[in-house]
């Protein structure tokens, strides 16, 4: 992060003198402009999720505090007993790898993360060589990085906040892009480690979840576009209504005080939002540089100019920016995301292409270099390339969803 935004701010004034001495008189006031203006919306977007992040941070506590996910851990860990077969020898450790996985697919973000150390932990224990990656930790990050999120609130929560129409309308291309991504992982690291996933079990867990992903593919193929856009909107919708009920009903039955868990949570939320602040401005100034001194145009305008080449449909190119830095910086591409809402619009097809790029992956160096590095190991292996193609997967697949849905 610190060669990325030092160079890149390094790289907007050098193309903002390159443009001055070439007779454009207004680029240097431009960029700026652009880099106050950046920083006031910075802070403007943060205090605009307040709301949204306080609500859904009570929400999740509910989900934590009545075991919600420890249940959601337990029905999916026959799956992945058979995905991490070495787990099957060490059955302490399939608690917290099952733990920190339902964790990302609830879209539990603040428990994820230390359930994840927690289980890379659990797994370094036995592991015979501690700085070499076993088949079980490269098993658990490409599905870290690449996993399923059944409630991509954090991506519904920005286009709320930049006003969309219908937040929850990238709900379907969402789960298909981020579907990819872990079928991809999975089948490479699988095939690479002699994993059968032939096994009924897996057969059948994968072939349910396509067929319901198929069913809106088809429902979205036999609607004209704006229909499809509405019919993933109310799919998603009526999807987090259910989630919220139960959330509450989960935490009736574990007899819990609904209203003070929802506020101890929801104080969270609000802290969280402020720590985004500095976050937030140090990446949209650096893109709003970058765009205002012409760099990041003349980069999208070569790209849009080979892919015209080709005869393909360029209009993915005003969103390809957030593909780039998703892998090497979750809060760049966020930044990213955000500022193509703020270019082009939040239900644009580049906007709703980009939130669905947001949601279709993790950071996969990012969270390679903390799950590692915190069990102190340095021959990653395959590791890296397995969650790379995972990503490369899943951003291709949001890029065709969307033009399925919205194009």
């Amino acid at each position: 992060m610190n060669g990325l935004f030092a160079g890149g701010v390094l790289l907007a004034v050098l193309v903002a003198l390159v443009q001055l001495f070439a007779g454009d008189q207004d680029v240097a006031s431009a960029t700026i402009q652009a880099m106050f203006s950046a920083a006031d919306l910075a802070v403007e977007v943060c205090l605009g999720l307040i709301g949204v992040l306080t609500l859904w941070s009570g929400l999740f506590r509910l989900a934590e505090r009545s075991q919600l996910a420890d249940r959601v851990a337990l029905a999916v860990a026959p799956v992945l007993g058979r995905l991490m077969p070495g787990v099957g020898h060490h059955p302490e450790t399939l608690g917290p790898v099952t733990m920190n996985l339902s964790a990302n697919m609830l879209g539990l973000d603040n428990a994820a993360t230390p359930l994840g150390l927690k289980a890379m932990e659990a797994l370094q224990k036995h592991n015979p060589k501690p700085d070499t990656a076993t088949d079980s930790q490269i098993m658990f990050l490409v599905m870290n990085t690449s996993s399923v999120t059944l409630l991509p609130v954090t991506v519904m929560m920005y286009r709320a906040q930049q006003g969309a129409a219908n937040p929850a309308d990238i709900y379907l291309p969402l789960l298909m892009a981020t579907t990819a991504s872990t079928f991809v992982g999975v089948w490479l690291t699988a095939r690479l480690q002699g994993i059968r996933l032939s096994h009924p079990l897996i057969m059948a867990v994968a072939a349910a979840w396509l067929g319901l992903l198929g069913l809106g593919a088809v429902a979205a193929l036999a609607m004209p576009g704006a229909d499809a856009a509405r019919f993933s909107g109310v799919a998603g919708s009526v999807i987090l209504l259910l989630v919220v009920a139960t959330f509450i009903g989960a935490g009736l039955r574990a007899g819990l005080n609904i209203y003070d868990t929802f506020i101890e949570g929801a104080s969270e939320g609000f802290q969280m939002a402020i720590k985004l602040i500095p976050y937030l401005v140090a990446m949209l100034v650096l893109i709003a540089m970058l765009r205002a001194c012409g760099a990041l145009d003349l980069l999208l305008e070569g790209v849009r100019w080979l892919v015209a080449l080709t005869g393909a449909d360029s209009r993915f190119v005003d969103a390809l920016p957030v593909a780039l830095l998703k892998p090497l910086s979750g809060s760049g591409a966020r930044a990213m995301m955000i500022e193509v809402m703020q270019t082009h619009g939040v239900d644009s097809l580049a906007g709703r292409m980009a939130a669905v790029m947001q949601g279709s992956t993790e950071t996969t160096l990012y969270v390679l270099a903390v799950y590692f590095g915190s069990s102190g190991i340095v021959r990653i292996r395959y590791a890296l390339w397995c969650g790379l193609a995972a990503d490369i997967a899943g951003l291709c697949t949001a890029v065709l969803a969307s033009y399925l849905f919205f194009g």
